[in-house]
């Protein structure tokens, strides 16, 4: 069932108050702040945020200001999941260069401080946009001048010099698509429950047909409209959120995860296919294509079907990783039920576009 514009708005936005494992040891936690995060005084007091399902979040208060917590899920992961070490590793670079995260403030590898690795960051007040068709815009200028900010800031980050940023070791320079196929593929296959013919077609053809990589930036592999924080009264991005996929790659790769919100519905979520997006003033895709060209000296794109057939693939590997931690009763949201059902949906829109790509 899709969810309406409302529904996502109430299912993520906010706190809620942790119980049985989720809830942190205070004591722990606030001797290790006490030690590791510069200015913190205690007592804290801990709230979950609602929204997301992979690394859970955690707001926490205290004297000396509000902080977010992130942390791996508690149980067995898949490997290379879930790496907070590397969230952390990402905004720690990007802080002092001025592109908008949050202030970085401390990494805990150390499973016996809340039973498993964690970092601390500055809370980020402003807004979340879970719903693409922003139903509480003024009007359609204020909607088209929040894309271009989300478009605007995308191509900052893919012009971050990553060595000047002491990101040069954050991931392999070369042949992004071919690793990512494989890496998706194999957590795909640590997670699958049932054999699906689409999902054995593609991770055929995505490898036999991997496109040239031309540039190599700085990833986030989540980018989207409801992973950023906006000023609280005007477009303007303050905050890009949730580096659990980041690495050195092909920057590609995140601007068509954003163009997939044009060739997908609405839902309540991040999709515009379906919207009427010229009387609400969301831009057309090509329009999109064209300023993120524009600021990145970039005289066009190729097309666009193979890279929409790897990231609904990759989808596809993401649910099914959250249908297999819904199965061993891991997952961290009740959210995460729903969401697993779109595991065979996903990967029939993959095959879709691999077929559009040439895939016979």
């Amino acid at each position: 069932m899709a969810t309406t514009p409302m529904d996502a708005q109430k299912l993520f936005s906010g706190t809620v108050a942790p119980e049985g494992a989720d809830k942190l040891d205070e004591a722990k936690l606030t001797a290790w702040m006490e030690a590791n995060v510069e200015g913190f005084k205690g007592p804290l007091r801990q709230g979950k945020f609602a929204g997301g399902q992979s690394n859970p979040t955690y707001r926490i208060d205290s004297p000396s200001g509000s902080y977010v917590l992130r942390r791996k899920p508690f149980g067995p992961l898949l490997p290379s999941a879930h790496a907070v070490d590397r969230e952390f590793k990402a905004i720690a670079g990007l802080y002092p260069t001025g592109f908008p995260v949050a202030k970085p403030y401390g990494l805990c590898t150390d499973e016996n401080v809340i039973g498993s690795w964690f970092y601390i960051m500055g809370m980020v007040e402003g807004r979340t946009i879970w719903d693409g068709a922003m139903p509480d815009a003024s009007g359609p200028d204020e909607r088209r001048t929040t894309y271009d900010a989300m478009i605007d800031t995308l191509a900052a980050l893919h012009s971050v010099d990553f060595e000047k940023a002491g990101l040069s070791d954050y991931g392999k320079p070369g042949n992004y698509f071919g690793r990512q196929v494989d890496r998706w593929t194999k957590q795909y296959r640590l997670s699958e429950t049932e054999t699906m013919p689409e999902m054995e077609r593609l991770i055929e053809f995505l490898p036999a047909t991997l496109p040239e990589q031309t540039r190599t930036s700085i990833v986030h592999g989540d980018y989207r409209i409801d992973n950023m924080i906006f000023a609280a009264n005007e477009p303007k991005v303050i905050a890009v959120l949730d580096w659990e996929l980041g690495t050195l790659g092909d920057p590609l790769a995140d601007f068509t995860y954003v163009a997939l919100a044009w060739v997908t519905e609405n839902g309540g979520r991040s999709g515009v296919m379906d919207l009427d997006r010229k009387a609400l003033g969301i831009p057309e895709l090509d329009e999109v294509v064209a300023r993120y060209c524009a600021a990145t000296g970039r005289d066009g794109l190729p097309d666009l079907n193979w890279y929409f057939a790897y990231n609904f693939f990759r989808l596809a590997g993401i649910m099914q990783g959250i249908k297999k931690r819904v199965i061993d009763g891991t997952a961290s949201s009740a959210h995460a039920k729903n969401m697993s059902e779109r595991v065979t949906p996903l990967a029939e829109r993959a095959w879709s576009f691999a077929q559009a790509a040439g895939a016979q």
